[in-house]
């Protein structure tokens, strides 16, 4: 386990968070209206489907120099104080952070803090915020963001700007946080103020692109679990196994906090665009990996889509709609999320219960586990492998009535217990 001085961790989840799933929204291809009001409409159904946070990506206007594709990168910022008018208008958006709030459920908005557009509005009047040769040329770090150039955080004139134009959307249009693009190509301190800053407003939830865990203790309550993503890649392909999860999950152990929340996913925007479909790359696995997303330490996200049964990339830089259709993901979703809900057990960080991981007849292919908190409990069992496996388990702490949340079927366990899963399947109790 990490060990930080009382000096160096502050962090304090805002109390909402601690039952909360999260939903990413791409507001172009949403609809074919792509706008602030569409989506709006769906609301609704997000809030049956027990989703609590919702982030958008990036709402501002896109830079036109250099733009990749017709439509360019929503990471390619030309105002961080305006929204893009492809979305609508800023009364729009305030509109759905209304009805956002009015339905008890959060936003957070994407933030690119690392670069902007090359023709951002700072270019024009403040050339010293970004970061430049000797020859006073533009700097993109990373070869391939053509449409972006990067900001030059030694000049403390540029963070206070930046902070500022932070500040602005959650005082102007009381947005809850914010999902922070390459969190950790931008100064750690810098991050540390802002939040800071921003808990003299509201208390914000506040989510890093990165994996560092030093994020977590003064700026981020929610880091990138990519660890987990890629293990369920590679089990999908028979390239891991759940010995392998175990080596990970006491990695991970040593290395965060027990409230440090990590986020757990089968799929975000930028996997869907350039890793493939959640169904490419897990196949048959799909299911079982997001049924582990929902009840693993951690909080989920639901790239949307996910819940019709998407298996198309969207494209980045076009106009690409969701294929939205009825699909069994709706429902497995409905039941997970509504159940972490109200199951202690499943809350995140210290305000859930820990992993209890039950020895069973075969640790190679079977993965199954306990958390429990208070009263709440929670049992599950996957068949991470591509055939069917009859287990033993042993444990007292297996004794009681119990209910499958996804089906309503009701069962008694004693402490010792045999099961059968199919390939790819898996069993999901909670404690009557």
């Amino acid at each position: 386990m990490t060990t930080l001085g009382a000096s160096e961790r502050t962090m304090i989840h805002p109390d909402w968070s601690k039952n909360a799933a999260i939903y990413e929204v791409n507001i172009r291809q949403f609809s074919e209206e792509g706008t602030f009001r569409e989506f709006e409409k769906y609301l609704p159904e997000l809030k049956k489907m027990g989703v609590k946070i919702i982030w958008l990506m990036p709402i501002h206007p896109i830079g036109e120099i250099n733009r990749k594709g017709t439509l360019g990168s929503y990471y390619a910022i030309k105002d961080y104080t305006d929204v893009n008018p492809e979305f609508g208008t800023k009364e729009d958006f305030r509109h759905l952070v209304e009805k956002t709030h009015e339905l008890d459920m959060f936003i957070i908005i994407d933030w690119v803090a690392n670069h902007t557009a090359w023709d951002n509005v700072w270019t024009k009047t403040h050339i010293e915020y970004f970061d430049r040769d000797s020859l006073g040329n533009h700097i993109t770090e990373i070869k391939d963001w053509t449409d972006v150039i990067d900001l030059d955080y030694n000049n403390p004139d540029l963070r206070r700007a930046m902070t500022e134009s932070l500040k602005y959307w959650v005082k102007e249009f009381d947005i809850d946080g914010y999902r922070c693009d390459v969190a950790a190509m931008v100064p750690t301190d810098f991050w540390n103020n802002v939040r800071r800053e921003l808990e003299m407003i509201k208390p914000v939830f506040m989510l890093a692109e990165a994996n560092e865990h030093n994020l977590h203790e003064q700026a981020f309550d929610m880091t990138y679990a990519w660890s987990y993503a890629y293990w369920m890649n590679d089990m999908a392909i028979g390239k891991r196994n759940v010995r392998h999860l175990d080596q990970l999950i006491a990695k991970e152990n040593r290395r965060y906090h027990p409230d440090d929340i990590r986020m757990l996913f089968v799929t975000n925007h930028d996997f869907n665009s350039w890793n493939g479909t959640a169904y490419e790359r897990l196949g048959d696995a799909t299911e079982a990996s997001i049924v582990f997303t929902c009840v693993f330490r951690g909080m989920p996200l639901i790239y949307n889509g996910l819940e019709a049964g998407m298996n198309k990339p969207l494209s980045f830089f076009e106009k690409d709609l969701i294929p939205w259709q009825n699909h069994p993901n709706r429902e497995l979703y409905t039941r997970l999320l509504n159940l972490k809900l109200t199951n202690k057990a499943l809350w995140n960080g210290t305000s859930g219960g820990d992993i209890t991981r039950l020895k069973t007849s075969d640790d190679k292919n079977i993965f199954a586990f306990i958390r429990e908190k208070d009263d709440d409990k929670i049992i599950a069992i996957f068949n991470f492998s591509d055939q069917s496996h009859t287990i033993n388990i042993k444990n007292k702490n297996l004794e009681g009535r119990y209910v499958n949340p996804l089906t309503d079927s009701e069962i008694d366990l004693s402490g010792k217990e045999t099961f059968t899963l199919d390939k790819w399947n898996f069993l999901l109790l909670a404690k009557k």
